[in-house]
């Protein structure tokens, strides 16, 4: 068995503005700790997969970043989209370069900006899932066990029965949920939370979004007919120019018959929003996480990150405050996910120099 990994690194954080920019998201900031997440997401496949198997998809944005933070893996591992077509695609493409050096890799898929805090655990659920992989040829996800009514995580169903081992037939896939249906998910004792952790083989995927996303594959087809020549990234970039915009679940692991489900127990978090770093920080005896120059006063159970400026808070409650050299950001705890809807509000008023 051969592994291999692709790291998925293309998103711009838009619920971690103002820190995260198109140019430095979040996967590429230094979050928790002293490397940047995804510099722990590499790091944390050491004794796994060497260097020279990990591949990373990305844009011409943050390319150059990438390669200056991952020294440890070869330039041309590094691949580029021409932009964004969702997850099938990125998938879909980087599968295909990756088939071109091993056809039968059994490949892990990670994003790049998760927090894993078992290494050990995390290890061993992997090579449970590759071996799963490998011998029955299914699409194996990692579903975490959930520890909390949940609304900002998609969730998966399994039938609670063991095709092998710790692996268990996926029987529905669900959409973010709200609050009651979250505390309904939990209590069936039946649904995990969707992690977008995925290990397959490569030609099985490649099989599966031939028979399942025949344009995709079309287009997949098309470029592999153009891997050699000098009109590659414009046949790649033609050929994104005509791709759907559609995720790698709703377009194959809804649709397949082949989706199993590895239970993961291994202190997993998206990081998905300036909630979840409050979460997941130290805080002092008030509850409040504090970084850098700060003072509060009747202050409780809040995130204020300010490293290069003075900040004063003053009479809050359950508050994330983001002060950067060039924006400040204020708002409820509660509201953490909202925060997309300011990089909706720069782009559709060409404020370009705050994205």
């Amino acid at each position: 068995m051969k592994l291999y990994a692709l790291i998925m690194a293309g998103g711009i954080g838009s619920r971690f503005w103002p820190r995260s920019k198109e140019k430095m998201p979040k996967q590429l900031l230094k979050i928790f700790g002293n490397n940047t997440m995804i510099q722990s997401t590499v790091e944390r496949l050491n004794g796994v997969i060497p260097y020279e198997n990990i591949f990373v998809i990305t844009n011409n944005i943050q390319r150059d970043e990438i390669i200056n933070q991952l020294s440890q893996i070869p330039k041309s591992n590094i691949l580029v989209e021409p932009f964004g077509r969702n997850t099938a695609a990125c998938i879909g493409f980087a599968s295909l370069l990756i088939g071109e050096k091993c056809k039968d890799a059994v490949t892990v898929v990670l994003p790049a900006d998760h927090i894993i805090k078992d290494t050990a655990s995390f290890h061993s659920t992997l090579m449970e899932a590759a071996a799963f992989a490998d011998e029955k040829r299914g699409l194996v996800t990692i579903g975490i066990i959930p520890t909390r009514p949940e609304t900002g995580y998609g969730y998966i169903q399994i039938d609670d029965t063991f095709v092998k081992n710790n692996i268990h037939k996926v029987l529905t896939f669900a959409e973010k949920p709200n609050y009651a249906t979250a505390v309904r998910f939990l209590e069936s004792g039946d649904f995990l939370w969707n992690s977008g952790m995925f290990i397959w083989r490569i030609d099985v995927i490649l099989e599966e979004i031939d028979k399942l996303m025949p344009e995709l594959a079309e287009g997949l087809s098309i470029i592999k007919q153009n891997i050699d020549s000098d009109s590659f990234n414009e046949v790649v970039s033609n050929v994104y120019g005509q791709l759907r915009n559609t995720s790698i679940d709703y377009g194959i692991m809804e649709k397949s018959k082949k989706v199993y489900l590895i239970k993961g127990d291994f202190g997993w978090s998206d990081v998905g929003s300036w909630e979840e770093v409050y979460q997941l920080s130290l805080k002092n005896d008030e509850g409040n996480a504090v970084v850098g120059r700060v003072f509060t006063d009747e202050t409780t159970d809040s995130y204020i990150y300010s490293p290069n400026k003075f900040t004063a808070v003053i009479g809050a409650e359950n508050f994330i405050v983001i002060n950067t050299d060039d924006a400040l950001l204020i708002c409820r705890r509660d509201k953490a996910q909202d925060v997309k809807k300011v990089i909706d509000h720069l782009k559709f008023n060409k404020l370009n120099d705050h994205l």
